[in-house]
């Protein structure tokens, strides 16, 4: 039988998170005062379930939830829904290093976990945004790398609190490897 490249319980965590990335994007949106850029805590649970299920999920995460947005919106900005599936990709890259399914999520976990989804963000939003705003909308520079800089750094700060207090939560939640004994 061949293997799968994603598992059943990993589809069905790309559908829950994009619901609810989806539902925190679109419906709870905190303006910034940059024009077409909000506080988003979506990105927390983006970067949660990356962090849990994997690059793969995170890119699909990011990717459908963006798109759902931008439609309910009336057009879709591709750059910026390109963004999230690479925010999420990179994000989910260690995810076997931060141990949150184990429930090992140790301080060591928190820190790699930050470390990883700051660069994600600086990569995502300061790099990848703006170029593609400039390259195919012809967007004007300085306007693009400021909402990307408001942009990925209130996500990185979204994630750094509400994104560590959720791997925390759910990573407590899981059974330590070797704890329970035979009696």
């Amino acid at each position: 039988m061949a293997k799968r490249i994603l598992s059943i319980r990993t589809v069905v965590a790309i559908g829950i998170g994009a619901a609810l990335v989806f539902v925190l994007m679109r419906f709870v949106p905190v303006p910034t005062g940059i024009p077409d850029t909000n506080l988003n805590l979506g990105i927390a649970v983006l970067s949660v379930f990356a962090a849990i299920f994997g690059p793969a999920a995170g890119f699909l995460i990011g990717i459908i939830a963006h798109t759902l947005v931008d439609l309910t919106w009336g057009s879709i900005w591709w750059t910026w829904v390109v963004a999230d599936g690479i925010f999420g990709l990179l994000a989910g890259l260690l995810w076997k290093v931060y141990k949150i399914e184990e429930g090992a999520f140790t301080v060591k976990g928190v820190i790699i976990f930050n470390a990883a989804q700051i660069i994600a963000n600086l990569i995502a939003w300061v790099v990848i945004a703006p170029v593609l705003d400039i390259l195919i909308y012809s967007e004007p520079a300085d306007k693009v790398f400021l909402q990307g800089l408001v942009a990925g750094g209130l996500n990185a700060a979204v994630v750094l609190v509400l994104g560590t207090i959720l791997a925390a939560g759910y990573s407590r939640l899981r059974v330590k490897s070797g704890s329970l004994k035979q009696e």
